[in-house]
């Protein structure tokens, strides 16, 4: 009869390790599960936006280009021609308080000329085409101003036209450090963001854990920009214009942002 109680005994406890262990293997087998379930689903939940920042700025900085033209007989004539009106040119604006830095020659050409010589030809003949010849030399250099008084601009406009440029043109007004506009302009366009991403984020139900990407579409500026083109005749005939004041205008620098976030 002690025999039979042991076994009976035995029997219960083995029954109870049997459950115990295949309560175990259940759990383990569910938390397979789970794991797996996490690795087939790796990207967390997440939440874009966009910002956009602008900074107006009045500009600080006025650019133009002048050329100017001189024929000779031979290339070095035309050469001594153009470089005695640069050199003038040069020195008016040197005395206007451009720096060097700020005048850069664009262009430098020599080139000859041609012209063509008709040929004399007997009443009712056949007369041949003219010949091309030769006919000395032109020489046309192009340099471009900054000038960081913009309310001088109109009247050392009119100094260079009367010192010989053959033309000014691309008359625009700019600043100079857009750099640290497309700064300010991109902390706004973030803050912008932000703040749309937490009410965004408070409408869903949802709370941002941490950023996830950054994105800025290329800051650019919209300045504004006068283009005139005059001759030295047309500078002498547009009376007041060394005078006249120039509007500048603001220039608008704009810097957009895309954000994204995850959330929980």
């Amino acid at each position: 009869m002690n025999d039979g109680f042991f076994n009976t005994k035995q029997m219960r406890f083995l029954g109870a390790l049997t459950l115990l262990m295949a309560l175990i293997a259940l759990a383990s087998y569910a938390t397979l599960n789970f794991e797996k379930v996490d690795f087939l689903n790796p990207v967390p939940a997440t939440i874009s936006v966009s910002g956009e920042g602008e900074i107006l700025a009045v500009p600080d900085v006025a650019q133009f280009s002048f050329s100017v033209d001189a024929e000779g007989d031979t290339a070095s004539e035309a050469q001594e021609l153009s470089g005695t009106k640069i050199n003038e040119i040069l020195a008016y604006l040197n005395e206007q308080s451009i720096e060097d830095k700020d005048v850069k020659t664009q262009n430098y050409s020599l080139y000859p000329k041609w012209r063509y010589e008709e040929k004399v030809c007997a009443f009712n003949s056949y007369c041949p085409p003219g010949e091309r010849v030769q006919d000395g030399f032109e020489v046309t250099q192009t340099v471009s101003v900054k000038i960081r008084d913009t309310k001088t601009a109109g009247s050392i406009i009119a100094g260079v036209g009367e010192r010989g440029a053959t033309n000014i043109s691309s008359l625009n007004f700019t600043v100079d450090d857009t750099d640290a506009l497309k700064d300010k302009a991109r902390e706004l366009a973030i803050k912008d963001a932000k703040a749309k991403a937490y009410m965004l984020a408070d409408q869903l139900g949802v709370r941002i854990i941490r950023i996830a990407s950054y994105y800025e579409e290329g800051g650019y500026s919209e300045p504004y920009f006068q283009a005139k083109t005059m001759s030295y005749d047309m500078a002498e005939e547009s009376v007041g214009f060394g005078g006249a004041e120039i509007p500048v205008g603001e220039d608008s620098t704009v810097v957009r942002v895309n954000l994204t976030y995850e959330v929980k």
